[in-house]
This record gives C-alpha cells, structure tokens and sequence, in this order.
C-alpha cells in the first residue's frame, strides 16, 4: 500500500507569472489556478517550471501561501522546497507546512555536486520537518543522478510518500519500480516518455506540459489504467512534437507563450529568461501549431479587406489575429526552422494584390533575371515566384532548391490556404514572392523540404497578422540573434 493513496493523477508544475517589473502576479496565478483545475489532480507550486531558482524565500513562501489559498481544500498542493543547502531547505520546508501545503516536493541539493551520502543526509534532515516528502531527481538541472540505492535508501525514511524522476532514464525508473512500487508514489516528470512511464507502472506525472494539456494527460492514463494501451500510444504520439517542444526548450516560456496564445494571461518569465532565446521565435510558431492540432486553439472569423473586394474567412486565432486584415498592397513575413543547421531554412516572403507592387516587381524580375540567380514560378494559384537568396553553383544544390525546398514551399502555401490564412476567394487575386534560403552544405532532402515547408507556413501567418509588431520587437530586442540555432 502507498504511504499516501492520493498521490496519484496528472499535477502541473505551475509556472510563477511575473509583471514587467518582474514582481510576483498574485491575480494571475490565482487565475491560472482556477483555469486548470477542472482537469488536474493537484498542484505544484515553485518547481522547475515555476522559476523557483529566480525566486526569494519570501516570493516562494507568498506563492505558496496564494495557491493553498485559492485551491481551498479542493485538491492537494505540492510546494517545491529544494535549494542547494540544507538549512534553507529544512526552513523552506517548515515554512510550506505552515502555510497549509500537502506536501514539499525536494530536489535534489545542487551546484556543488554532493556525494551520495551528503543527499542521504540532506534528505535524512528534512524528513524530520515532518511535512510529506516526495524526492525530485533532475540531473539536467542539478547535473546530480540519484541512483537507484540512494533512492531506495531513501524511500525508507517515515516522511517520503514519493518520488518525481525528471530524468528521462527508464532504466532508472525501472529500476525504481522493481525496488518500491506500491511503497510510495513514482511520479514521472519527462513529457517525453509520461506514457511508457505509466504503462510500466508509475502512478502519475508532474509536467510542464500539463499547464497547457492537462486533459490530454488525463485521458492517456486512463486508457492505461483501463489497459488500452493502443490509445494512450496514439495520443501520446499526437502529443509527441508539442511536449518535446516544451521539454526541450524553456519550460517556463513555452508554457507562457502556450497559455498566452490559449487565452490565458501568464504574465512573463523573469530573468534571465528572455523570450526568443532558449525558446526561440520558431518554436512559438511551431508550438502553436501543435497547439491548433489538439483543439487548444480555436478558430474565428477574421475579414481581408482587399480593397476592390472583402472576404471572410475561419483562422485558428490568438490574442493577436486581427479581426481586419489590410494593406494587402504589402504585406511581409518571415520564417525560419530547423533543425540541423545545414539543413536550416529562412524564407522572406512579401503578400500583394495583383497589379499592386509586389505584382510588378515580380513582373520586373523575371525580365532581368541572369541564369546564376534563377527565380522560378512554382506555383500558379496563387501566384508565387521563388526567389535564391544565394546563388546554385551544382545540379545538387539546384535540385534542393528548386525540386525539395519548391517543394516545402508549396506544401507550406497548401497548408495555409487548408487552415484558412489564405482562403480561396483570394487565390486570384494576390500574388506571393518568396526569398529562400537553402544552406551551400545542405544534403538532407527531407529536412530541406519540411522545414521549408514550417518557414512558408510561419511567414504567411506572421504576413497577415502582422507580426512581430513594434510592441513584440521592442520587449524582444536583447534577444535578438540571427536565426540559424537548433529547433525541435
């Protein structure tokens, strides 16, 4: 029997939303926690999604104390009280079971990588606090693996009622469940591997991800306590891009981001956290495509003034889809993806009305065009010229070009015009230049093609909407980088 039998279920590790000034936003948190409780088990406040590193122990001691507050005895509250000495985790820990938590969640002491017998110790000492423990193993942040004998060692002790292995090693958590399974909880907290982990017997998850689908989670572990083992496999692979998105970046920016384009304000990251670095502009764009595919993103009707005509179409919409869309005489994006970096793909793209000036200078283009910058039509509905943005020196690199990355860009220009950014009232009536990129040293034709395909598609978003506006480029402007760095 479990030390403690409601320890189980799906828990967000909330993330912390901070003002501009970078002070705590209580109303925001209190916001978020009544958003996600239908569907989750419990909460976790000032874990690694939560920022906790960047935080006070008066700032964690107030969130704590807002979260108990608003859930009010509806569901169980986990407080992270790790910290990389003892003595402040001891008080941390005195301090959450004062302030009404269920529970402390315990990482796992950090930055002077201590010996097996120090963390024994370490935890030894909070577990006489008497507040419930459950052990967090996260060697990507703490660069210390517990192993499997520590952890059983640990396990014994009166207080821990479970563990959160974060790690992503299922032979360690394997290794966990032969050793103490039903002794107390094994939580998983890698997105990537949640659903092999509770189909080899964990009891729940602690994700970032389940800020944003929490739903999702809940369905996949009931299919597996219901032994539909086929069904939690298809979901966890619907959901696959969208957590490796998160877990791969920073959980607290991409759950913000994800929350934001939902409709839910998270306020910001605190630094050194800055929006387009860790999580890049790309995986915005990705993110809310994968978003859009699981029904967190809705449609509404937005109309194109045209000028000589107006349409309306249905777009999967975020807080910043206009509900007009003008200036189709020019309108400009831009887009980039990855990965890796030969095969990385950068597309400028320009939006005009035919007879308008992009329309022309297209026109223009093709009358002075030289063989060594060969520019293309690729497509005729709507009409988009390709554009090198360097020049083809080999029959290998002509054929990425103009067969894989034409390729990727017409997929991107179906794609948009099947999601309604470009509906087919106004395929006649607009034309498309696109300016692409293909590495000299790019040899993978699949990954020329697709992440041509996700450069077209984010920059005819990016067009219509008008993105980034002059708001998003100045809060961005510290981290502006060129576009060329890994991506999911």
């Amino acid at each position: 029997m479990l030390k403690a039998e409601w320890l189980k279920g799906v828990y967000p590790a909330l993330v912390t939303p901070f003002k501009s000034d970078e002070s705590m936003d209580e109303e925001k948190l209190r916001n978020l926690v009544e958003h996600l409780m239908p569907d989750v088990d419990g909460f976790v406040v000032n874990g690694t999604t939560g920022e906790f590193v960047y935080m006070s122990e008066e700032e964690r001691n107030r969130a704590i104390e807002v979260v108990v507050d608003q859930v009010d005895g509806r569901k169980p509250v986990i407080a992270g009280t790790g910290s990389s000495g003892t003595k402040i985790t001891v008080q941390l820990t005195k301090d959450a079971m004062d302030l009404g938590a269920d529970a402390a969640l315990v990482v796992t002491p950090y930055y002077f990588n201590p010996s097996w017998k120090e963390i024994y110790e370490h935890f030894d000492e909070v577990n006489s606090v008497g507040l419930p423990i459950i052990l967090y193993n996260i060697p990507q942040c703490t660069t210390v693996h517990q192993k499997w004998w520590t952890s059983e060692g640990l396990a014994y002790l009166d207080n821990v009622i479970g563990i959160k292995d974060s790690s992503g090693d299922m032979p360690y958590m394997a290794a966990l469940f032969e050793k103490f399974r039903g002794k107390i909880s094994i939580l998983c907290g890698h997105d990537e591997i949640a659903m092999a982990a509770m189909a080899e017997g964990a009891d729940g998850v602690i994700l970032a991800s389940a800020n944003l689908i929490p739903n999702i989670w809940q369905d996949i572990r009931r299919h597996i306590i219901n032994g539909e083992i086929e069904e939690a496999r298809q979901l966890q692979q619907k959901i696959q891009k969208l957590v490796r998105i998160v877990t791969r970046t920073s959980g607290p920016q991409s759950c913000k981001a994800g929350l934001w384009m939902m409709g839910v304000d998270p306020g910001k990251a605190r630094r050194p956290t800055m929006p387009g670095d860790a999580f890049q502009h790309e995986d915005l764009e990705e993110l809310r495509i994968e978003l859009e595919n699981v029904g967190k993103i809705s449609k509404r009707e937005i109309e194109y003034d045209l000028g000589n005509k107006t349409v309306r179409t249905d777009v999967f919409a975020t807080p910043q889809t206009p509900s007009v869309v003008r200036n189709f005489g020019l309108l400009v994006g831009e887009g980039f993806a990855g990965p890796p970096v030969q095969e990385t793909a950068h597309t400028d793209l320009l939006i005009g009305v035919k007879g308008g000036p992009v329309d022309k200078a297209i026109d223009r283009a093709l009358e002075v065009d030289v063989d060594q910058v060969k520019m293309r039509i690729v497509l005729d509905r709507p009409r988009t010229l390709l554009v090198p943005t360097i020049s083809t020196r080999t029959a290998s690199q002509e054929e990425l070009l103009y067969v894989h990355a034409a390729d990727g860009l017409k997929w991107g220009i179906e794609a948009s015009i099947k999601d309604g950014f470009l509906p087919e009232e106004i395929l006649d009536d607009i034309v498309l230049l696109a300016n692409v990129f293909v590495h000299p040293a790019a040899a993978n034709k699949r990954r020329v093609m697709v992440n041509n395909y996700k450069a077209a598609r984010h920059a005819i978003r990016k067009a219509i909407e008008g993105r980034p506006t002059m708001e998003e480029i100045f809060y961005q402007k510290r981290s502006v980088r060129h576009p060329f760095k890994y991506t999911p």
